[in-house]
């Protein structure tokens, strides 16, 4: 399935990190940084143990500056947040947020998401969150979606059997990919879709914007968000 780019929307973002990829000195601050964990998947099946407290752990995977997840983790204490993000220059942005206002739920990690499965045990995270993720919108670049089939297996080796995945964007192509994607799945269901997050009554209780929602839902783009569990084991 081809996914057309979003037009100025997808060039906004690519010009936004092709600004921020080199900033000088990321990589050593956050190999530095006491909010950034180093070697993380000697924490897989324990991740508890890094955390002053032993409860429930949500992941965001493709975290950029940390808006969403710092205020998901200042809102609900009660949770362990981990932020995984690739680029060293995006993170970086995230770690300067975190030594302003530190939150001792959360965490950051320099990592690529096509290694997931190595940070965790199975059945360790109770929620995964996928924010604006990249459409890699041409064909040949289908299986770098972080909704695609080989994403979602390697989601669902890593989920709690009565955890939940959520995916917001507002690239409508990547959206409709997802749902068709996750429809065919045998290992995820669909329990929830909105084409318009923000004038959907229930799907929006509680809802916390990403530095990307706020700009595209104020120039009036339509936020989708899909929910999705783990099938039941037969």
């Amino acid at each position: 399935m081809h996914i057309s780019p979003a037009g100025e929307d997808l060039f906004k973002r690519q010009g936004e990190f092709m600004r921020l990829r080199n900033i000088p000195g990321a990589k050593e601050a956050i190999a530095d940084s006491k909010y950034c964990v180093q070697e993380p998947e000697t924490f897989a099946g324990q991740w508890n143990r890094h955390f002053p407290k032993d409860q429930p752990l949500h992941i965001e995977i493709g975290m950029g500056k940390g808006k969403f997840l710092m205020e998901l983790a200042a809102t609900h204490p009660e949770i362990n947040y981990l932020g995984i993000e690739r680029y060293t220059s995006v993170l970086y942005r995230a770690v300067q947020k975190m030594e302003l206002c530190p939150l001792p739920n959360l965490y950051f990690v320099c990592f690529d998401a096509a290694r997931i499965t190595e940070l965790f045990a199975p059945g360790e995270v109770e929620r995964i969150y996928l924010n604006f993720s990249d459409p890699w919108p041409k064909d040949r670049h289908a299986r770098r979606r972080l909704t695609s089939p080989d994403f979602l297996a390697r989601y669902r080796e890593i989920i709690d059997g009565k955890g939940r995945l959520e995916f917001k964007t507002d690239n409508r192509g990547l959206f409709d990919y997802s749902v068709e994607t996750v429809k065919d799945s045998d290992q995820w269901e669909l329990a929830a879709v909105t084409y318009d997050l923000h004038h959907d009554e229930t799907l929006c209780q509680g809802n916390i914007m990403t530095e990307y929602e706020e700009k595209f839902s104020a120039l009036g783009n339509p936020i989708c968000k899909l929910i999705a569990v783990p099938r039941p084991c037969i």
